[in-house]
Formats: C-alpha cells, sequence, structure tokens
C-alpha cells in the first residue's frame, strides 16, 4: 500500500485487487467504512444490502488485499464482536496498462460511477430539499468542456487534489472551524472521443 497521495488514499496497483473492489457489496461496505468509521459486519449488511454472514465474507476478501482491517471496537462496545475499519481514508487507482489490467479498472471504474450516480440522485431526493438555503446554493454542479493534453490533464489533476489537500489535513487533525459542514465531492473526467 502506498499513501504517498496528498490525501493519504490507498493507491490500488493489484488488478486482482481492483476486479474484487468492483463487487457492488463490497465497494459499498468500503465506502460505509470509510465515512462512517468501524462497524461489524451485522450493521453494515443493513447498508450494503446483504446478510451479515454474505457481509462478512465480502469484508474478508478486500481485508486480503488490505483495503479493510480488523480494528479495535469503539469504547464502550461489545469486545466479543469483529470490528472492521478502512484502512485508509480513500482509494484511488490507475488504469493498468496490461489487457487484465484494464478490465479490472474498467469494472471497478463501472462500480465506482454507478454508486457515485446512485449517491448524487439519492443527495437529490433526501439532502438537498433539507439543506440550509446558503448550503443548498453552495452546491456545485458544472459540466465543462476543456482542450487538455495529457500532461495539462494530470497537472490539472494534481492543482485539483494540492487545492483541496489542506482541508482534508485540517480535518483529520480535529481543526475543522465549529461551522465547518461535511461536502463531498464527486469528480469525474471523462476524455471525449476525437472525430
Amino acid at each position: 500500500m502506498s499513501l504517498r497521495n496528498p490525501y493519504g488514499d490507498f493507491e490500488i496497483t493489484d488488478p486482482q485487487a481492483m476486479r474484487a473492489l468492483a463487487h457492488p457489496v463490497r465497494l459499498a461496505a468500503l465506502s460505509y467504512l470509510q465515512k462512517n468509521g468501524p462497524a461489524t459486519a451485522t450493521q453494515l449488511s443493513e447498508h450494503v444490502g446483504a446478510s451479515p454472514s454474505v457481509t462478512s465474507w465480502h469484508l474478508r476478501h478486500l481485508a486480503g488485499f488490505g483495503l479493510v482491517v480488523d480494528g479495535p471496537p469503539p469504547s464502550g462496545s461489545d469486545r466479543r464482536q469483529r470490528w472492521w475499519n478502512a484502512a485508509a481514508r480513500g482509494f484511488r487507482y490507475e488504469m493498468p496498462d496490461t489487457p487484465e489490467g484494464v478490465e479490472a479498472g474498467r469494472l471497478l471504474r463501472t462500480e465506482m460511477m454507478n454508486q457515485a450516480l446512485e449517491s448524487a440522485q439519492q443527495w437529490l431526493t433526501e439532502t438537498e430539499p433539507n439543506l440550509d438555503p446558503e448550503w443548498s446554493r453552495l452546491a456545485g454542479t458544472a459540466n465543462t468542456l476543456l482542450a487538455l493534453t495529457p500532461t495539462e490533464a494530470e497537472a490539472l489533476e494534481s492543482a485539483i487534489e494540492q487545492l483541496m489537500a489542506p482541508y482534508i489535513q485540517r480535518r483529520d487533525a480535529g481543526e475543522s472551524p465549529d461551522d465547518a459542514h461535511p461536502v463531498r465531492y464527486v469528480r469525474i473526467s471523462l476524455p471525449e472521443a476525437t472525430e
């Protein structure tokens, strides 16, 4: 595992790990743990649409790739239960250059986009109507077409990450201002076909 990126995200390089994470239950379980912290398979099961035993099996599979780890139970919790925690706050991967890797990367990309679109739809119907008007106004939506070289696209992505990194580090250090509100940024970059 590498945490060299500005967010301290888990960097996935193994196509088998990508393929494993491309499963909807596994990706949902990891996403829940990253957002909410430690949980048992029973607690996760209601959020990932699988039974506790199936959820436990998927968690063990993710643990085999280092994406989740056994964690100590939160204080006051039953120590006999197995608690799971995400190994890092987030994860990332680059599309591999082998045929097997490309296939695994595409599977993971597809599931990530499906869950991101589902999350956005849920936000529109459940969260946005109840937001304070100021936060509703600040919800950003844009659809911008740029003309970039591969080097420029990489530089732009790096600049966005560097811009956001201090806010993530501040949150992790418990230094967020009292009026700070959790905001999820979903970035999807879609290079278009050329004619």
